[in-house]
């Protein structure tokens, strides 16, 4: 299984009337540690997008425990618990700065031909980087 861990600190455009990050902010929040991740691996979205392959999301879950506030640095906890294929599934815990759970996230998101739109096999590139973390 991969993991990977980032903060984000908790800007006060992210928040609602109420003082809470905003629900919909929890997608970016997300989208940053999906494109860390694969940076920390060594991967770029830039380079595989540029070489025709883009991944949209196909499903997004949020359950939410309690509320983010501004300016707490949240940590993302990011993991792929599957070597992926067609689709990768990306599992990630929001803890708050005081270690409480604040929530749990899924999304799926599926390797998409950028010419064709049709489904394709993940890069083998990224096969290459991820495999290690699925080897027993």
């Amino acid at each position: 299984m991969f993991h990977y861990e980032i903060q984000v600190r908790v800007r006060y455009a992210e928040t609602d009337q109420m003082g809470y990050v905003y629900y919909g902010n929890y997608a970016t929040y997300f989208e940053v540690a999906r494109v860390e991740a694969m940076r920390a691996i060594g991967f770029s979205y830039k380079k595989m997008e540029e070489e025709g392959v883009m991944m949209p999301v196909l499903e997004l879950k949020n359950q939410f425990k309690s509320p983010g506030y501004y300016d707490e640095l949240l940590t993302i906890r990011i993991s792929i618990p599957k070597l992926p294929s067609l689709k990768i599934l990306f599992e990630y815990e929001v803890i708050g700065e005081d270690g409480r759970e604040i929530g749990l996230g899924e999304t799926t998101l599926v390797f998409v031909n950028k010419v064709t739109g049709k489904p394709m096999r993940m890069p083998t590139e990224l096969v290459d980087l991820l495999e290690p973390y699925f080897i027993k």
